[in-house]
């Protein structure tokens, strides 16, 4: 991987890791409907002039429909389940279980497109849901029923993410990664802003949640988008997906630098139960220790 990509990767990481303390800050003054309704109009307005600057509108004709269906589980529902997840789960936690996504893609994957699951990613499956079990074991007591609700939408987001993914893999191969990209945020925006209107604030938000709505519209979506897109189009998605892998390191990081949120050992333990089991199931970490036996096969020769 050239090093510009590589630097490329290492942001995209940090853009979206960070999505999750602005969801921290922002959600509980604005709730987290009229936030996430917020965030794909900002993007919106965004990536749309951007879409019709390069001319990429017209791969979307025909396809309004299949589109508006696949934001639902690409944005609407997961950004908005998210919201509510920060509501109670610290952003790193919250980047954590967003980790599980390819996970729950494989799944999908196996009973709708009949893609085959080795050994290897049925392990990978198995180890990164007792990662999660791991992680959220101190919620699941009596005293912290609370916290279960959030945890479930952290993991129904994850899984719209993975039913999306392979709903537009399927039906929407043909667009133009750009066009995509701007299609999902408008439709979800159409569902999100009416849907939005009961949840109006009382008073006006604060200048730290006006910023944080303004961030996760512009960096979060819109810029993060483009460079997700633009690492699509030059590595492909099995390089791409390792951006995964990076992004629970830059929660937490983010989280405990600016919120003084704690990293425990559980926590811990957790997330590399977790990116292990992703690890297994996408085949990465068997191509690295291929790689590696290779290398090592040379040396000896």
């Amino acid at each position: 991987m050239k090093n510009n990509y590589s630097f490329e990767m290492i942001l995209l990481a940090a853009i979206w890791g960070v999505s999750f303390l602005f969801m921290r800050i922002g959600g509980p003054e604005f709730g987290p409907v009229l936030l996430m309704a917020l965030r794909t109009l900002i993007a919106s307005l965004f990536l749309v002039p951007i879409m019709y600057l390069y001319k990429q509108q017209k791969s979307l004709k025909g396809l309004y429909g299949k589109l508006f269906l696949a934001s639902m589980f690409n944005v609407a529902m997961p950004f908005v389940l998210y919201g509510y997840a920060t509501l109670t789960l610290t952003a790193g936690v919250t980047s954590i279980l967003n980790a599980t996504t390819p996970m729950f893609a494989a799944i999908v994957a196996f009973f709708w497109l009949r893609n085959k699951l080795n050994f290897a990613s049925a392990m990978g499956l198995f180890v990164g849901f007792i990662g999660v079990y791991v992680l959220m074991m101190d919620k699941i007591g009596l005293d912290q029923q609370s916290s279960i609700f959030p945890a479930l939408a952290g993991l129904g987001a994850a899984c719209c993410y993975g039913i999306g993914t392979v709903f537009t893999q399927k039906y929407l191969s043909s667009i133009k990664p750009l066009a995509l990209a701007a299609g999902n945020q408008v439709a979800a925006s159409l569902v999100l802003i009416p849907l939005s209107l009961p949840f109006l604030p009382n008073q006006m938000p604060s200048n730290p949640a006006i910023y944080s709505v303004l961030f996760l519209g512009l960096v979060c979506t819109g810029i993060g988008y483009i460079l997700f897109f633009r690492l699509l189009a030059a590595l492909g998605p099995t390089k791409t997906v390792s951006v995964t892998y990076l992004i629970p390191a830059f929660g937490l990081l983010w989280g405990a630098l600016f919120l003084g949120e704690e990293i425990t050992l559980r926590i811990i333990l957790g997330s590399c139960l977790i990116l292990f089991g992703v690890g297994l199931t996408t085949g990465v970490i068997l191509k690295v220790l291929t790689y590696l036996l290779e290398t090592s096969r040379k040396k000896s020769d």
